[in-house]
């Protein structure tokens, strides 16, 4: 934990009758040396164009600015925005924007699909959504570098065996890793769980994901894997035939065709088998319900 930053903080949220609110995720970041990871993670250069996300105080934007050529902060809280204006008053390459990220279109500031950086220190209860958002626009970033939850991080990141529809609706649009482990003292106020530095790249586009699906829609894939996802005690099979209102012996008769143990789970096929999965459902009609 950093003394100088901590102090540096209390006497901003004094001055400015700022409260953080934990209903919006304002836990500030107060390590130093997590900050400079993050930015070192996202491997900036002078080049780069930077949408940042929940700027708060600031701290982690001093580090953005000085290292991208255009820097994009969207902070939601009228008091927090009101502050970085004057912080930031006379930064010629920061746009700030008091606004809703998740109401907030790139194309709007001439962000261009697949050029752009994001940089977050994302408030946890908009984590799935945001991502959601941002890997399906039609203006998607190249990258992200994101402090998330620990435990919403190694869902991200999960691989066979332990997949979710969270792990799935990532993992088809780009390649996510955890970077490292963040303890829950390096923020004030301090959250009740950890974090983690999660890098997200790779990001496809829209093209690309169409042509990863081979010949499948988004839509009938996702259909396939909610359904698969259904009841997570119960063995794909089951989950299948009750959702696409089949018998049991026409999926074990789809899952033998596919190479799958027919009492595989969900939670146990990879991106690749859920595709393949899809696939030999879609090419028999009678599984279309």
């Amino acid at each position: 934990m950093s003394q100088p930053i901590i102090k540096q903080v209390k006497q901003i949220c004094q001055a400015y009758d700022i409260t953080p609110n934990r209903s919006k995720g304002q836990n500030f970041l107060i390590s130093q040396k997590v900050l400079e990871q993050i930015a070192a993670c996202a491997n900036l250069s002078t080049d780069d164009e930077i949408l940042e996300v929940g700027p708060g105080l600031g701290i982690l934007t001093e580090l953005l600015v000085k290292r991208a050529k255009r820097v994009i902060s969207v902070e939601l809280d009228k008091k927090l925005f009101t502050f970085l204006q004057l912080k930031f008053s006379e930064v010629k390459n920061l746009e700030l924007i008091n606004d809703d990220i998740l109401k907030f279109q790139p194309k709007s500031l001439k962000l261009s699909a697949l050029s752009y950086k994001i940089v977050a220190n994302l408030p946890y209860n908009i984590t799935s959504i945001f991502l959601k958002k941002f890997l399906t626009d039609e203006f998607r970033p190249k990258e992200m570098t994101l402090l998330v939850q620990k435990e919403v991080a190694q869902r991200i990141c999960a691989s066979p065996g332990q997949m979710s529809l969270l792990a799935i609706s990532i993992q088809l649009y780009a390649s996510p890793k955890i970077i490292s482990i963040v303890d829950k003292s390096n923020f004030w106020p301090s959250p009740e769980v950890n974090s983690a530095v999660i890098k997200i790249e790779n990001i496809k586009s829209s093209k690309e994901v169409d042509n990863y699906l081979k010949g499948i829609t988004e839509q009938f894939f996702w259909r396939i894997v909610k359904i698969g996802f259904s009841s997570k005690r119960k063995q794909l099979q089951n989950n299948l035939a009750a959702g696409l209102k089949i018998s049991n012996d026409q999926v074990k008769k789809v899952l033998k065709k596919a190479n799958f143990d027919p009492q595989i789970r969900a939670q146990n096929l990879s991106i690749t088998d859920w595709i393949t999965l899809a696939q030999n459902l879609s090419s028999d009609s009678d599984y279309l319900g």
